[in-house]
This record gives structure tokens, C-alpha cells and sequence, in this order.
């Protein structure tokens, strides 16, 4: 399954606005995809990304939000 060439483009300008981080962009991108996007669109991105690598902590690492005990 491949991802339909009219959302291709947006896919492409999503990851280029990540990299550059522009929020303005980023936000209108992702509001094209989720108008024209089909379930079956997602599930072809899904299958052409490569699989997320967990992020691994130490032991002794903790958020910077938590709190500390006692």
C-alpha cells in the first residue's frame, strides 16, 4: 500500500517544517492532511516509516517536572 500523491506533498512539507521548525507551517499542514487524509493513507505511512526507536533512560534519570520523594 502507498500513500496517494495528492497527500504526498503535505507529507513532505511536514517533515521539512519539523526540521525547521515552524509551528505556523506545521499546524496548517496538519490541518490540510486531516481534511484530505483517508484511514487507509494513514495506514500506508505508517507501513512506509521506519519502526520508532524507544528512548531508553537511566536508572537514575527522571523528568524534569517530577518531584522528588520525602
Amino acid at each position: 500500500m502507498t500513500v496517494r500523491p495528492e497527500i504526498e506533498p503535505v507529507l513532505r512539507g511536514i517533515a521539512e517544517a519539523v526540521h525547521d521548525r515552524d509551528d505556523h507551517v506545521l499546524r496548517r499542514l496538519l490541518s490540510r492532511l486531516a481534511e484530505h487524509a483517508t484511514t487507509d493513507d494513514l495506514y500506508a505511512l505508517r507501513d512506509t516509516l521506519p519502526p520508532l526507536r524507544r528512548i531508553t533512560r537511566s536508572p537514575t534519570s527522571r523528568p524534569a517536572n517530577a518531584r522528588r520523594r520525602g
